[in-house]
């Protein structure tokens, strides 16, 4: 018999209460039993950041994250990201730059990218591969990753 718990959180600004399981990762919990896909599980360690998520103002990985830890918090998924004017921002500066190719890790890239140019980060190309370094991507070299960062910094966040 699978034990669960009762939470509450407030996920992209909504109040939500659910009964969990209590060994199900918040990214798993935020897709199966909220309906928000748009984080993915990637390789369930937290070294490719394709789960990458805020949790009360910090980036996590979703799959290192029980959901039962996050009683509580306010989280923010990609989805919720939409909102904040440096993200719509960097989604388009994405699509210019052809930042992204099959698409799974761009929610967590953005995720950390977002980080970056929210904590003020400059537009240093090296010092951006660092910070997005715990984010893998298979398809794009990265390069069109960092001009797609370097260009909402550059020019103030206008497209």
């Amino acid at each position: 018999m699978t034990k669960s718990q009762n939470i509450s959180v407030i996920i992209n600004g909504e109040p939500i209460s659910a009964s969990v399981p209590l060994r199900t990762n918040l990214v798993d919990f935020l897709r199966n039993q909220v309906g928000l896909t748009g984080s993915h599980v990637g390789c369930e360690h937290g070294v490719c950041g394709a789960c990458t998520l805020e949790v009360d103002g910090s980036m996590i990985r979703g799959c290192l994250m029980l959901a039962v830890q996050a009683d509580g918090a306010e989280i923010t998924t990609i989805e919720g990201f939409a909102d904040r004017e440096k993200a719509a921002q960097l989604q388009l500066s994405f699509q210019k730059y052809n930042a992204l190719q099959c698409g799974y890790c761009t929610p967590g890239m953005l995720a950390s990218a977002l980080e970056y140019i929210e904590a003020g980060g400059k537009a240093d190309r090296a010092a951006i591969r660092q910070h997005l370094s715990g984010n893998y991507c298979r398809c794009t070299g990265y390069q069109s990753i960092v001009d797609a960062v370097v260009a909402v910094i550059e020019q103030g966040g206008k497209q």
